[in-house]
């Protein structure tokens, strides 16, 4: 697994908490961005790492913002993506066993650090279910081809 992440300011120390995970987990990971926590705009953030993770180049993407709205929004914006704010541990196991989602957004002003890591343990580590979810992600599929 090769995992994309990425922040704007609102993020930042949560992103780099994140990162500490992704080693203890030996996931390899590059970093996007941002690297301080002075103003930045998200979309400038969550575009490569969304494009990167359309492409098949990584397997997943984190993105964090102060909610992990905005950079949902954004990244969803690329075909293929499908992007999930999560807050909870349920969420983040449902999000990867009925959506398929391959990129998770985080709030870095909603979530703590040590919640934030069990998040994205589970979320790493559960699978797609597949069988009557995957209709469900083909006709997700199909509205995209519709207005792209």
């Amino acid at each position: 697994m090769k995992v994309a992440i990425a922040a704007d300011h609102g993020g930042y120390s949560l992103k780099e908490e994140i990162k500490k995970l992704l080693d203890e987990l030996h996931i390899s990971y590059e970093d996007f961005g941002c690297h301080c926590e002075d103003s930045v705009d998200y979309p400038d953030y969550a575009l490569p790492v969304a494009e990167r993770v359309a492409s098949g180049e990584f397997t997943r993407g984190i993105l964090v913002c102060g909610t992990g709205l905005g950079m949902s929004i954004a990244a969803n914006k690329v075909k293929g993506i499908r992007c999930a704010v999560v807050h909870d541990c349920f969420s983040a196991k449902a999000t990867r066993e009925h959506n398929d989602t391959n990129i998770i957004a985080l709030g870095g002003r909603v979530v703590g650090p040590g919640l934030a890591r069990e998040i994205i343990r589970i979320w790493l580590e559960t699978p797609f279910s597949g069988g009557r979810h995957q209709r469900r992600i083909d006709k997700i599929s199909e509205i995209e081809k519709k207005y792209s």
